[in-house]
């Protein structure tokens, strides 16, 4: 799906399907060269990462392994509860591996910072992060991101991976949501 198929739903595209696909081509050259000689496993965070996931691991030129984990710090409503809970863990035993976590987008850092403590407790070689998108303004918890594809502003984003209420996630590009549709 293409802009264009949501007329009105965005304010702007900040990146296009072009300048996305350039920019993950570039991380994982990064990623090539930092993790040269040393097996990788990318760990998705489902649903928002999947894109990214997909796309980074095709631009590598070797071989990676992918495992993918749901976690949700969220109750019934919209607010955090602040318990994170793991809706699937890893298949993959990770002591001693070389662990990428990759995101879509790093808002808070909250559940992010839970995340990378839960893994780091399973002895793993290293544990690291790559995201395509972090907002820096809405950070509450630190959190050492080692690849980031581009800091924006805090706003509601959608598309490639990002949703509002499970729509926009197969937009091919990534835009600002107007607000009247989430209002």
């Amino acid at each position: 799906m293409d802009a264009s198929h949501v007329d009105g739903d965005l304010v702007n595209v900040l990146f296009s399907e072009d300048d996305i696909q350039q920019r993950l081509a570039e991380m994982a050259a990064q990623i090539e060269a930092d993790y040269e000689g040393k097996d990788i496993l990318l760990v998705g965070v489902l649903k928002g990462a999947i894109m990214v996931m997909a796309d980074l691991s095709r631009a590598f030129s070797r071989h990676v392994e992918i495992d993918w984990m749901a976690v949700s710090s969220y109750g019934s409503g919209t607010k955090s509860s602040g318990v994170v809970r793991i809706l699937k863990d890893l298949d993959t035993d990770i002591s001693g591996r070389h662990v990428l976590i990759v995101e879509d987008i790093i808002d808070t850092g909250l559940t992010l910072s839970w995340l990378v403590s839960n893994l780091s407790s399973r002895k793993p070689a290293s544990v690291e992060i790559a995201t395509l998108l972090r907002k820096p303004d809405a950070l509450q918890m630190s959190v050492d991101v080692k690849y980031v594809g581009w800091d924006i502003p805090n706003e509601f984003v959608i598309g490639y991976g990002l949703d509002y209420s499970e729509r926009y996630r197969n937009l091919r590009c990534i835009g600002t949501l107007a607000p009247h549709v989430y209002s």
